[in-house]
């Protein structure tokens, strides 16, 4: 048993990995971002509730926080599709390197 080819052989493994790992973490930012931002809605919006004359701009907030709750699975889903068309890619990228190597 070589070592030099046990090598070769998982290096394009931590490659996939790797690329996988960056596209997940693209989507877990973009999910944060995402729930930071209803937090602000829903923490403007309640304080927007203790004063009579912005009671309206207060209900618009809620609205635009519930709103970006559908945005949430959304992003997940995406970020799902989005990987499960990347691995059939980084296995072939895979196959086609131990086939030149």
């Amino acid at each position: 048993m070589n070592p030099l080819n046990d090598n070769q052989k998982t290096e394009p493994q931590v490659e996939s990995d790797s690329d996988h790992i960056v596209v997940q973490r693209r989507y877990d930012v973009a999910g944060a971002i995402n729930d930071l931002l209803i937090a602000i809605w829903f923490l403007i919006g309640s304080f927007f509730f203790l004063s009579e004359s912005l009671t309206y701009s207060g209900t618009w907030l809620f609205i635009v926080g519930s709103a970006q709750l559908m945005i949430k699975p959304i992003i997940k889903l995406v970020g799902f599709v989005h990987i499960g068309q990347i691995h059939p890619q980084l296995k072939r990228r895979r196959e086609e390197k131990k086939v030149n190597n």
